[in-house]
């Protein structure tokens, strides 16, 4: 029992069930506006989707619903998810500095000298 316990308290599993959890509200969020744009396009052409639509009796319809649909979806990720994380990420990330070399690289360049040395 200690060790499902150590599992579930570990903080991966948390972070990873709470990402879940925010992530399935925001899909939510992103599916509704893409409903909303989506009906907006259908103002413009008529019809929210593109279903109906058969050029040469080939039923294209579905693919372009759902490719404008993945465009959206897309754009929405990109511009409200990985830009402002990118920019978050670049201000406030911690610049690390040089660490000083573990003892077995150290050792290493040691010997890669000496050996250049001697030839």
């Amino acid at each position: 029992m200690k060790g499902f316990k150590d599992f579930v308290m570990r903080g991966n599993l948390v972070e990873l069930a709470v990402a879940f959890i925010i992530a399935t509200a925001f899909a939510a969020v992103v599916k509704t506006f893409t409903d909303m744009l989506m009906a907006l396009i259908g103002k413009i052409f008529t019809t929210p989707n593109f279903d109906t639509y058969r050029p040469g009796g080939v039923p294209v319809g579905p693919f372009l619903t759902a490719l404008v649909a993945f465009l959206i979806l897309a754009f929405i990720v990109y511009f409200f998810v990985v830009k402002p994380y990118e920019m978050a990420k670049s201000r406030y990330a911690t610049k690390e500095e040089d660490a000083a070399p573990d003892e077995d690289i150290v050792l290493l360049r040691e010997i890669r000298d000496a050996l250049t040395r001697r030839a």
